[in-house]
């Protein structure tokens, strides 16, 4: 399946969990005809590397979250370090899930989500919800975000509450945008939680 295909196949299963589509039908772009790499062929970039000088660049740290959706024993949650602003008019923030990511599916579902920015003494929170398999909220102070009722964890710098305004293919990740609906901070100073080259850091003034 090409990318187009894929996005399509996106949408349709946002469609089929109830998801609202404020936007309107998400419609891929086109794209080039793919084709395998041959056996005398190199990667242009080596992944190692990749990772590497990627590395270099610092970002701050979020845990996603979304309320529990029909037949599900409790939330979903994920950390996640690729967020972003996007747009302020209308107001949109992104973030990317991995296409293998088993917490994706069950945002999805719900169609709504909230990101929770750490602060830098929330480390092992972080690495909490990095995990695949385990109760993520198990101790885990929280209350409902005012909008999409998911959890809005405690000690948080910040948190976006959203709804899923549209899905994109991104390589071995999907981009997710959404749309903020109610947001705010905890008026605290606290500095944020960082990660740079594999390591969780802290910015100084």
């Amino acid at each position: 399946m090409g990318h187009a295909g894929m996005a399509a196949a996106a949408v349709r299963y946002l469609r089929s969990a109830g998801v609202s589509t404020v936007a309107g039908p998400v419609e891929a772009l086109p794209r080039p005809d793919l084709r395998a790499v041959g056996d005398d062929e190199r990667a242009p970039v080596d992944q190692g590397e990749f990772r590497r000088v990627l590395g270099n660049f610092a970002t701050g740290v979020t845990v996603v979250t979304a309320p529990a959706a029909d037949g599900e024993d409790g939330p979903a949650g994920f950390a996640c370090q690729s967020f972003s602003s996007l747009s302020l008019d209308p107001p949109l923030v992104v973030f990317m899930a991995g296409r293998t990511s088993t917490t994706w599916p069950r945002i999805a579902r719900a169609g709504m989500f909230c990101v929770n920015v750490l602060g830098a003494h929330q480390g092992e929170l972080c690495r909490g919800f990095a995990v695949s398999g385990a109760d993520k909220f198990a101790g885990v102070a929280y209350d409902a975000a005012p909008v999409s009722g998911s959890p809005r964890l405690e000690g948080a710098l910040a948190w976006i509450d959203c709804t899923i305004h549209a899905v994109h293919t991104g390589g071995d990740h999907l981009i997710v945008v959404g749309r903020v609906e109610a947001l705010g901070t905890t008026g605290g100073d606290d500095a944020p939680l960082l990660f740079h080259r594999g390591k969780f850091g802290q910015f100084r003034l």
